[in-house]
Parts: C-alpha cells; sequence; structure tokens
C-alpha cells in the first residue's frame, strides 16, 4: 500500500494541521515540513477582510497629512517657530518609509492577520495622546513610533490583494493597492481641511480612532489566521537592521529638511548625508549576501523590475508634484484656506473610486499591453501640464478643474500598469521582497517629490524676482511705471503722503512675489511635460510584456 499524504483544513482557531504519513506497518514519524500558508476559499469573508486592510491603510494615510493641514494651530499650541515644526513632518515620514523596508520580514513571521492588527491598533492608541504632548520632542517621538506602524501597513496590504485574491481578479487587487497612492492622498487633504476648519486642530489626530476600529474589526473577521514562524528568528538579520534603518531615516531626512537648511551648506545635512550614505552602502552589501535578507539584491537583474520601480518613483513624484501645484498657487496667491481649496483635490479624487476598477478591468485584459495604458496615462498627464504652462495671477479655483479632470484619467493609467510590470514577472514566493520594494520606493517617491519641488520652486522664483525688479529698475522707476496706478488708488484712503509711498512699495513687492511664484510654477508644468513624454517612451521600450495572472486549466485525466 503506498504512501497516503493527507492534510487537514484549518482548523476554528485558523492553524494549520498535516495528518501523519500512514504505511503499511504503521505510522511512520517523519519531521513535518513547515506547512504552506493556509489561503481560504474566495468568498465575501476575504472581500471583507481585504477591504479592512485596505481601510487600514487609508487610516495610516490620512494620519500622514495632519501635521501638514494643522501645522499652524501645532505651533501656536506649543509655542514652536516654523523652522522646529516640520521636523514634526521630516521625522514622521522616515520612520514611515524606513518601515517599509523591513516590514515584510515581521509579517512572515508573526503572521498577516496578527501583524495587520496589532500595528493599526498602535498607530489608533498612539493618536489619543499626541494633541496633550508638553514639547515638540515629546511629539516628536511620538510621531516616530506612529510613522513605524503606519508603514507596516502599506506592504501588508500588496502582500494581502496578491495572496488572497484569485488570479482571475488579482489585478483589480493590484487596483486597490493603488487606491493608497493616488485616490488617498488626494481624499486626506480635504478631509483633513475639513476636521480643521470646523471641529479643531486636536481631532485630526483623534479622527483616525473610530476608523481604525472599524478596520480591524474587518480584518479580525476575514483575514485568514496564519501560523506564526517563530524560528525564522534563528537567521534574523540584526546587522541588516541596525545599519539599514538608521541610513533609510537618515536620507529621508536629508530629502525634507535640505533645502530649508540650504543643503550642503548645512553641517546637519552634511552629516547626515555622509553618514546615512555610509550606512546604506554597508546594508546593500549585506543584503546581497545575508541568508535572510529584506531586499533581494538580484531582483535589479530583471529588466522589468529595473523599469518598473524607477518609473514607479518618478510617476508617483509626478503625481505628488502635480498635485501639489494648484493648493500652493491658491494659497500663496489668491489666499484661498485648505477647505477653500479642497474642491480640487476632491475633483481627482472622488472620480478614481470609478476609474481604478474600469483601468484594472482594462489591464486585466490579455488583449491590452499595459504597456501602451501607461504611455496613453503619462500623455493624459502632459497634457495637463501642458494646460498648467497658460497659469496666470488671475486665476481662480475653477481654471484647475479642466487639469484635474486630465490627471482622474493619468494617475490610475499609469500607476496600475507600472505595479503589474514589477508584480507580475515575480512568483508568489517573491511577493513578500517585491512589496516592501515597492511600498520604500512609492514612500521615498513622495520625499523626492517634496525635495525637488522645494529647490525648484525657490531658485526659479528668486531667479524671476530677480528679472523682475531688474527689468522695472530702482524702486523709484517701478513706481513711476507701475506705482502710480498703485498710489491713485491709495490716496483716498490716507492723506499722508510718506504713508501712501509706503504702502505703495509694499503693494508693489507682493506683485512681485505673486508674479515671480506664477512664473516659477509656469516653468514647472514644462519641465513636467518633457518628464511625462520621456517616461511614455521609456516604458514602451524597456520593459517586456507582462499578462495578467489566470487561474490554472484544469487537467483531465489520462485515459
Amino acid at each position: 500500500m503506498g504512501v497516503v499524504a493527507g492534510q487537514q483544513r484549518r482548523s476554528s482557531a485558523g492553524m494549520n494541521t498535516a495528518a501523519p504519513a500512514q504505511g503499511a506497518h504503521g505510522p511512520v514519524i517523519h519531521a513535518a515540513p513547515p506547512m504552506p500558508s493556509y489561503i481560504p476559499p474566495f468568498g465575501l469573508r476575504t472581500v471583507i477582510g481585504c477591504l479592512g486592510m485596505l481601510l487600514a491603510v487609508h487610516v495610516a494615510g490620512f494620519n500622514e497629512h495632519v501635521t501638514e493641514i494643522g501645522l499652524s494651530d501645532i505651533r501656536g499650541a506649543m509655542h514652536i517657530g516654523h523652522d522646529e515644526g516640520t521636523w514634526l513632518i521630516a521625522i514622521y515620514e522616515a520612520f514611515n518609509i524606513a518601515a517599509m523596508a523591513f516590514t515584510p520580514w515581521f509579517y512572515m513571521t508573526f503572521s498577516i492577520y496578527r501583524f495587520s492588527i496589532f500595528m493599526t491598533a498602535i498607530l489608533a492608541l498612539l493618536s489619543i495622546p499626541a494633541p496633550f504632548m508638553p514639547d515638540v520632542t515629546s511629539l516628536c517621538i511620538l510621531r516616530a513610533f506612529q510613522g513605524l506602524a503606519g508603514g507596516c501597513l502599506p506592504p501588508v496590504l500588496m502582500t494581502v490583494m496578491l495572496k488572497y485574491l484569485p488570479a482571475p481578479i488579482r489585478v483589480f487587487g493590484i487596483g486597490g493597492y493603488a487606491m493608497s497612492a493616488t485616490f488617498g492622498p488626494n481624499l486626506g487633504l480635504p478631509l483633513e481641511a475639513f476636521w480643521f476648519e470646523h471641529v479643531g486642530w486636536h481631532w485630526l489626530y483623534w479622527e483616525i480612532v473610530p476608523t481604525a476600529a472599524i478596520a480591524i474589526a474587518m480584518m479580525a473577521y476575514g483575514l485568514p489566521k496564519d501560523p506564526m514562524h517563530f524560528e525564522r528568528f534563528e537567521k534574523f538579520n540584526w546587522f541588516g537592521l541596525l545599519f539599514g534603518l538608521p541610513a533609510i531615516c537618515s536620507l529621508v531626512i536629508v530629502l525634507y529638511q535640505g533645502d530649508r537648511l540650504d543643503w550642503f551648506r548645512s553641517e546637519t545635512i552634511t552629516n547626515l548625508t555622509f553618514w546615512g550614505g555610509a550606512a546604506f552602502i554597508v546594508f546593500v552589501i549585506n543584503e546581497a549576501f545575508h541568508p535572510s535578507p529584506y531586499f533581494k539584491i538580484q531582483y535589479w537583474r530583471s529588466r522589468n523590475i529595473q523599469a518598473a520601480l524607477l518609473s514607479l518613483v518618478g510617476i508617483l513624484a509626478i503625481c505628488s508634484i502635480m498635485g501639489e501645484i494648484p493648493a500652493t498657487y491658491l494659497e500663496a496667491v489668491r489666499g484661498y484656506r485648505p477647505i477653500q481649496a479642497a474642491p480640487v483635490s476632491l475633483v481627482v479624487a472622488l472620480p478614481q473610486l470609478i476609474m481604478l476598477p474600469l483601468i484594472a478591468a482594462l489591464c486585466n485584459s490579455r488583449k491590452v499591453d499595459c504597456r501602451w495604458v501607461l504611455a496613453i496615462g503619462m500623455a493624459c498627464l502632459a497634457t495637463s501640464a501642458f494646460l498648467g504652462t497658460w497659469l496666470t495671477v488671475d486665476w481662480v479655483r475653477d481654471n484647475f478643474y479642466l487639469l484635474q479632470i486630465l490627471q482622474v484619467f493619468g494617475q490610475p493609467m499609469t500607476v496600475i500598469p507600472t505595479l503589474m510590470l514589477a508584480t507580475m514577472a515575480m512568483g508568489p514566493a517573491d511577493g513578500p521582497f517585491i512589496s516592501g520594494m515597492v511600498n520604500m520606493l512609492k514612500g521615498l517617491a513622495n520625499a523626492v517629490a517634496f525635495a525637488l519641488f522645494s529647490a525648484f520652486m525657490r531658485r526659479r522664483e528668486q531667479y524671476h524676482s530677480a528679472m523682475l525688479l531688474d527689468h522695472h529698475g530702482t524702486h523709484q522707476l517701478a513706481l513711476q511705471g507701475m506705482g502710480n496706478p498703485i498710489v491713485q488708488q491709495l490716496n483716498p484712503t490716507s492723506p499722508d503722503s510718506g504713508h501712501v509711498a509706503l504702502n505703495a512699495l509694499q503693494v508693489l513687492h507682493t506683485y512681485v512675489r505673486e508674479q515671480s511664484l506664477v512664473l516659477a510654477l509656469n516653468d514647472l508644468y514644462f519641465v513636467l511635460i518633457w518628464v511625462c513624454c520621456g517616461y511614455a517612451v521609456l516604458n514602451l521600450i524597456l520593459p517586456h510584456r507582462v499578462y495578467p495572472p489566470r487561474a490554472p486549466a484544469p487537467q483531465t485525466p489520462a485515459r
């Protein structure tokens, strides 16, 4: 009688059990090999678990923006300046991005089910005392731990969508993950602005607590209870963690604080760059040879992985910059408050609830080459940037709607194919490693976008301001040309000629500042046109075509 191997289905507690091998002379005792993670039959329960994971990631995304929106009130409550307040954002983002790189190892060890629920709970609980921190140092420490917890969730979401969804609809899971990169940021800013205006800055932190509780309940019900694998600690990569975590944090802080501190003229930026770069090189060398790496450097030998991951950084940076331009203009030139600029972001966010599934369905067809979908999406973004070059100081909120509508099509058409190129070229065992790299680079894309936007705008604004003042000459000559109408408007309000002249100079300064900002934004739109066109061409040439996954065909029994 041959050997019959059996595997029992998971018990109600969710653990795998294997029946002993039976032989002709009784049971034969062998060391049981590690069982693969249990994948339940696809159904409503699995859908609820995946949606709970998606909600948890959006909760983390909303928490990421709270300090940006309420920074002015936070500074006032803690009696700190603008420079000190920027460290709250930089430290959170640094630990958030660093956590993404190391998360896959931990959720493979502690199980997706337990790790996801625990990190979501930590994120919510740390939000409760945040408004009561006595000083900026304690709030920075608290936000660092929140960044670690929030950064752990997006890599788990990608793995959940790729692992638990059946092959025919796996691309829709990628579309769901893409919501965290496109839909989430566009929706998060208006929601945070609403809370800030109508409730108070304290609730910017507290708002995530009930939403996180709902996400935890959905995950507890729907996610499978995978077994834990503590034996993985025998090969724990301590060296990689000790070098990789501070290295990534240092480099992210450089990106967020570099322009404010004038880059390498600052001793802080110089030291962080040198020691962070050196630690990162050691980290990469260690990952190449360690038996249990956080990153598999060998993946970069794949042409598709190279093209997809580099494209992902550029595309997400482009989307982030194009989303930042309207808000910057409306607040700096037109004097809009965040709640007044919110409709511009909502125009992009809400239609993506429809566009993301549609683009996923399009890419799920084997007749459609996702590279062409990506190229058309980049063309939409390039067209949006071209229309943005007509920006003037007379624009209002309504003028941006056409640009935003083009981004409704362009953003999902670029992000979903890029994620397909990165994930579909690898097998299921490679999912956690790809997830870590994709999510870390997604976070780095936002940091790169922030650094490029700040540096470019500062330099171009200074250039145009100098050119405008040089064109008009001295203030006296400028007032002869531009100032006379200003003086005529100010004369009825004040009989003091000296006071009128001073106010005229102030008004002229405002005009020059606004005009130089608009010209700088125009320059940025011109650069984005060429970058979008370049990415469209490169993604048609460099990566190989990938096809959406399909379920294996049933085997016909031999006759």
